[in-house]
This record gives C-alpha cells, structure tokens and sequence, in this order.
C-alpha cells in the first residue's frame, strides 16, 4: 500500500527545514535526509540548503561543537565514540578537530574517573575476571582510550 503525502510548496519546505535547524543543531546529513522525506526536486533541494547557510541556520563547526559538548557532558562518550560518530555523519577533519578542542583535558580525564569509578562499583562484586571484562568493554563501547581504561583497571583491581 502506498501512503499518500500532500505535496509540499518550495516557501513551506524552507520554513520546515528553517525550524528544523533552529530546534537543534544540524549537520548536512541530516537536513538531506529531511528534504529528501520532503520529496523535493534536486534544484529545490540544493537551493534551500544554499538559503540555510546563507542565514546561518545550517552550520557544521557549530554543529561539531555542540555535538562533541552534548555527547561529552551528557552521555559521558570518550573522544574515540564521538570522533566515529562525527565521521559517520561526514563531517570535515576540521570541523571535527575544532568540535574535539571544545573538551578540556582536565575535564576529560576527571570524567573518564568518574565513569570508571562508577562502572566498577556496578560490576566490582562478580568474579574478578567477568568483572575485568564487563569494565573493559563498557569502556570501550564509550569510546575511551585503551592506555586510560588499562591503567584505572590496574588501579582499580590492585588497591
């Protein structure tokens, strides 16, 4: 069954994707993937994404930015999980370079701590080696570097 969608004028197409842009931060991608829902002609498409830009609503180094910060402080992602995720969403080395200086090194590792301290009170009770694996891959899944999950392990399993 095809389900039927009213056609959208080129004027209501830019307002959506303009409020689309102004409720959160967006990268190319995503405003792509929006108008192609939309089912707009490719000129129509190209010429809305030249507007957003123009006015400052489509932005991909404030969108790395408040990528890395929300990612960082709110799901406590380390930079390896966020640099792959801005990747995936093609955006440029730069754009990811400056989104990753956004975290300071201070922060990071005080975070990384925090996490870590609090996985292992969750899996310190299990058998030392279930316990070891479970805090390893917990960490890795949430893009911590290795050398730092190897080194609180050690710390953590030898006091």
């Amino acid at each position: 069954m095809y389900s039927y969608q009213k056609p959208v004028t080129y004027t209501e197409a830019q307002k959506k994707l303009e409020r689309y842009c102004v409720y959160q931060d967006r990268c190319h991608i995503e405003v792509e993937r929006k108008l192609s829902e939309l089912r707009l002609i490719p000129e129509a498409r190209e010429k809305i994404i030249i507007h957003l830009i123009d006015q400052n609503y489509l932005d991909e180094t404030r969108f790395s930015c408040s990528f890395v910060r929300g990612k960082f402080r709110n799901k406590k992602w380390g930079k390896h999980r966020i640099l792959q995720e801005l990747k995936q969403r093609k955006i440029s080395a730069y754009n990811i370079k400056k989104g990753l200086k956004e975290i300071g090194e201070g922060e990071y590792l005080e975070t990384f701590h925090e996490l870590a301290n609090k996985r292992w009170g969750q899996v310190k009770n299990e058998p030392i080696s279930k316990a070891r694996q479970k805090f390893v891959s917990y960490m890795q899944y949430r893009g911590w570097e290795t050398e730092y999950i190897f080194s609180k392990l050690n710390e953590l399993t030898n006091s």
